[in-house]
């Protein structure tokens, strides 16, 4: 077994998403971390999951109960046969199995002092209240830091004390920003002006450092300077020297000390964390309630019953007992008896969707008390979701529909009665995606019981398991590694709950498979969630969703943020009705010739990657299988650069090192001399860096990578052997001879790209050169191979060819480099993603799935959600309405035609389309199309009987 700790290195194949998040530093401080997790029920197991597979040093798991019945609704690791074994001792076999670097064990004795000192981290679940304060003020007093977490029915808790003093070095985790210097005033109160090309994004209170700042050098790599006025960045630079140009100002994070108070203080004295501002007193009214759930328990040695009305009459008696002793903040004016009696009708049950949500924010704060890394809980956050109950005011469950059956669904059956689980074993759900949070959906679903009837799961993925995937996408194992994601998750998720009816497909979702998820698929749909990871796939199924008027659950995560809407036929809008505003692009001139970013040379290395080593052979391909006269961007790679032998990929590397490096650094310098002024000013300043050329040297590690990169991929364009030999490359550099480059007059290169679309327009259409190309039967026997771009990869030279190329680039233009991590983010688009957040956000996309199932119809009773782990921050919302246009339809609305008319008879096709016609016109001139669909093709005779018509207002 691997081992974590202060001298292993970090697998960034495996945690590489999850590095995009924590960074090293946080990762190396997780390595060194034991924590104890107590509590193995469905909560605990899901808060053990998301740490283990964070990549902590340790966990132990700590239970001293046996699985039951009531067990199995929520801890996707036990199984019937493991009824009456210890919990801890059962599951610790299948969380190992998560992770090989963080070792796994179980206890089963009592939590004593001296035990607790092994541990930097101790998180509670199931616990009373008094193990929580003893254990609390152990705790507090020896430096651990503490995490009580618990979920009873529809509610949740998360209590968080990290001692006296916490020091977070990064609270918010985003980039710190950068901007470019346009002015500063030499004063008492010297102002930094930053270009207008965009709003730099500085806040008061933020820290900023100067660097490359020509003329009031003091500046350069002074102290970190607080900006203290909103939207300025001020300090006395009276006493410096006076500013020329330039500079770069960025912001520093500054680490943050923040002081807990131990649980047995904050329970009279609480801070609360809202996560739902419609909401904002029942935290209040929860820490009552929950003080009163562990007073009944004490009493009685059990929960209140499922909706039993005597002990929620109890409990709220309990509940005033507790606020009237209360002398501190805590104090509730009155009491919310509706809201605590709901609690104790629900508080026996235990709800897959709630743990998930509390376990992904418990984990969170784990790996926060482990690493410094963003702002911990404050300290008390509660949490509920009553509207999953049933709408109608008067429909109250019984006790006797929500008693104990000695099923796995007990715990379920308590909050909803069994109606509801005999409704969820009828849902047939196609799921769209098997990653990150399909995984997480596909739990849920199975300890729901989601389709474990009549109904069914179709899950489709066409992508296969790597091994970057297991650090969060927790069904698949090492040993599933190339396996199909569907296929596998359907038989992990089948070990959970054998009952649950799923099928693996291996489709992409689209206008290519509509012959598969036909009409008939579709319709026989109770609901569709989306687990997909680009925006694209996301609108296509939106708008399948919208045709056949079924719900669509919608979610993503990034990083620590993540989201998640419903969309609901006649009711809300859908996904498609607001967009996101488009990526920035980078200016096309800016990449050619004035790149001042990292990120700019990044996207000039993709671009040569692409233009190199895919879009030739491409080219190539097509002129082979096309009759058309030959173009003459196809003759250097069919002719002139074509390689017969590894050291012709040298000297073709070689030669385009200097073309790129030097050479056309140095026209550019002839056409822009570095001293150059242009309308009064320095051609050479602002967003504009003067390059230099660089010369090539064989003992320059960078400049070797990249030819040994350039050299290798473009042998495998044409089907050659490379090679590894550093030594032997080295000795075949030193005999190439690289010809003199010359400046040359007359050549056009252009500052903006509106000069560079003027100047295209200018050019009109060009005449199609002949050249001497090959016939395309001799063409056919190059064997040109296109290189698809594959960042994980790390032995196909696409990354180390995009780390040099972008870092010489950057050394051109005196821009800092980056890292083959952060250029492997940027250049790979990667979405830095964390298991935390997928958890929590799934968690919610369940308990929306248990609304649509119960029919809620309620506007008020759906939830969009957003939330921010790292802040952390929560933003529920009711959805938007679906959008009625002048004519009082929604985009829902459908005019259904039978086909018979009035008196009893079949409609022919000549009636239903003087019917469409009329209909048409009396729903007016708003209405840009009328779509609608015949079950007869277009040669059908007009006077065929119409068996069904259906068409749409769009």
């Amino acid at each position: 077994m691997a081992k974590n700790g202060n001298d292993a290195e970090i697998d960034e194949g495996l945690y590489s998403r999850q590095l995009y998040v924590l960074g090293h530093e946080a990762m190396k401080r997780m390595q060194i971390s034991n924590i104890l997790i107590s509590g193995l029920r469905g909560l605990g197991v899901e808060i053990a999951k998301n740490v283990i597979l964070g990549g902590v040093k340790s966990v132990t798991l700590h239970d001293q109960g046996v699985a039951e019945w009531k067990d199995l609704s929520s801890q996707f690791y036990l199984r019937e046969e493991d009824l009456g074994k210890n919990r801890a001792e059962v599951s610790q076999l299948r969380l190992a199995e998560l992770n090989s670097y963080v070792p796994v064990t179980s206890f089963t004795g009592a939590l004593t002092n001296e035990y607790l000192t092994k541990f930097q981290v101790v998180v509670l679940t199931n616990s009373s209240l008094d193990e929580q304060i003893r254990i609390g003020d152990f705790c507090h007093s020896n430096g651990i830091k503490l995490i009580v977490a618990d979920t009873r029915g529809l509610f949740g808790q998360l209590f968080c004390d990290f001692g006296e003093e916490m020091t977070m070095f990064d609270v918010n985790g985003e980039q710190p920003l950068s901007a470019m210097i346009s002015m500063i005033t030499k004063d008492s109160a010297g102002v930094v002006t930053c270009l207008d090309e965009a709003r730099h994004g500085f806040e008061s209170g933020d820290f900023v450092t100067f660097t490359e700042v020509q003329g009031m050098t003091e500046l350069n790599g002074c102290d970190p300077v607080e900006i203290k006025t909103l939207g300025e960045i001020i300090c006395d630079t009276s006493s410096f020297s006076d500013y020329v140009r330039g500079g770069i100002v960025t912001q520093v994070k500054m680490p943050k000390t923040v002081a807990f108070k131990s649980l047995s203080s904050s329970m009279a004295e609480p801070e609360f964390m809202v996560t739902d501002f419609a909401k904002f007193d029942r935290p209040g009214q929860l820490h009552m309630g929950f003080q009163a759930l562990h007073a009944f328990e004490k009493k009685h040695s059990r929960l209140p019953k499922p909706w039993s009305q005597s002990d929620a009459d109890e409990l709220v008696a309990l509940a005033e007992e507790v606020n009237a002793a209360q002398s501190g903040s805590a104090k509730q004016e009155q009491l919310d008896q509706a809201i605590i009696k709901k609690l104790s009708c629900v508080a026996a049950g235990d709800l897959a969707p709630i743990n998930a949500f509390i376990g992904g924010l418990a984990a969170q704060e784990a790996m926060k008390a482990c690493t410094g890394k963003f702002m911990p809980i404050m300290q008390w956050l509660y949490f509920d979701a009553v509207e999953c109950l049933p709408e109608a005011e008067d429909a109250v469950l019984t006790e006797e529909e929500c008693a104990p059956r000695n099923c796995r669904y007990d715990s379920q059956i308590a909050v909803f009665g069994s109606k509801l689980q005999e409704l969820l074993a009828k849902q047939r759900y196609f799921l769209v995606g098997a990653g990150a949070i399909g995984c997480e959906l596909l739990k849920n679903f199975a300890m729901m019981g989601l389709a474990s009837g009549e109904g069914e799961v179709i899950v489709t993925d066409m992508d296969t398991i790597e091994k970057s995937n297991l650090n969060r996408q927790f069904l698949f194992r090492p040993w599933d590694v190339t396996k199909m994601k569907s296929e596998t998750a359907a038989a992990a998720v089948k070990q959970m709950n054998p009952s649950i009816r799923i099928t693996g497909h291996q489709n992409r979702v689209g206008t290519d498979t509509e012959k598969v998820y036909d009409d008939d698929f579709f319709e026989s749909l109770d609901g569709v969630a989306n687990a997909l990871d680009n925006v694209d796939a996301r609108m296509y199924m939106d708008r399948r969703c919208v045709y056949y008027c079924k719900p669509l659950l919608e979610s993503g995560t990034l990083g620590t943020k993540g989201n998640v809407q419903v969309v609901i036929p006649f009711l809300t809008e859908s996904y498609s009705s607001s967009q996101d505003p488009p990526e920035k692009s980078i200016p096309i001139c800016t990449l050619k010739n004035f790149p001042n970013a990292i990120e700019h040379t990044l996207q000039w290395a993709r671009d040569e990657f692409e233009g190199l080593f895919k879009q030739p052979a491409e080219n190539a391909l097509q002129y082979m299988t096309l009759v058309s006269s030959p173009r003459t961007t196809l003759y250097k790679s069919l002719v002139t650069d074509k390689p017969r032998s590894w050291e012709d990929c040298v000297v073709w590397a070689r030669n385009h090192w200097q073309c790129q490096y030097n050479n056309n650094i140095r026209q550019l310098l002839h056409n822009f001399p570095p001293d150059q002024v242009s309308s009064g000013a320095p051609f050479w300043s602002g967003p504009k860096r003067c390059p230099h050329p660089l010369e090539f040297s064989t003992n320059n590690d960078l400049h070797m990578d990249y030819i040994m990169a350039a050299a290798n991929l473009f042998a495998q364009s044409y089907g050659l052997p490379g090679s590894t030999e550093r030594s032997a490359l080295t000795k075949l550099l030193q005999d190439i001879k690289v010809p003199e480059f010359v400046p040359k007059s007359g050549i056009k290169i252009h500052v903006s790209d509106q000069e560079l679309q003027n100047a295209n327009a200018s050019v009109g259409k060009r005449s199609e050169l002949k050249t001497l190309l090959p016939s395309t039967e001799a063409a056919s026997q190059f064997k040109l191979c296109p290189i698809d771009f594959e960042k994980d990869d790390e032995t196909n030279f696409h990354m180390d060819f995009i780390v040099a190329a972008s870092n010489l680039r950057a050394e051109n233009y005196d821009i800092p480099p980056a890292d083959r991590h952060k250029s492997k983010l940027i250049a790979g688009k990667i979405i830095p993603a964390i298991a935390t957040t997928t958890a929590a956000v799934v968690g919610l996309v369940c308990l929306e799935l248990l609304k649509i199932v119960q029919g809620h119809k309620k506007l008020e009773s759906f939830k969009n959600g957003f939330m921010n782990l790292a802040l952390p921050f929560f933003a529920f919302s009711e959805p938007i309405a679906a959008p009625k246009h002048k004519i009082d339809w929604t985009l829902w609305d459908r005019f259904e035609v039978k086909g018979i008319q009035p008196n009893g008879e079949e409609m022919t096709l000549r009636q239903f389309l003087d019917y469409f016609k009329v209909s048409k016109k009396k729903l007016g001139k708003h209405v840009k199309a009328l779509v609608f669909e015949l079950c007869c093709n277009d040669e059908t005779e007009e006077d065929v009987e119409v068996p069904y018509v259906r068409y749409t207002i769009r």
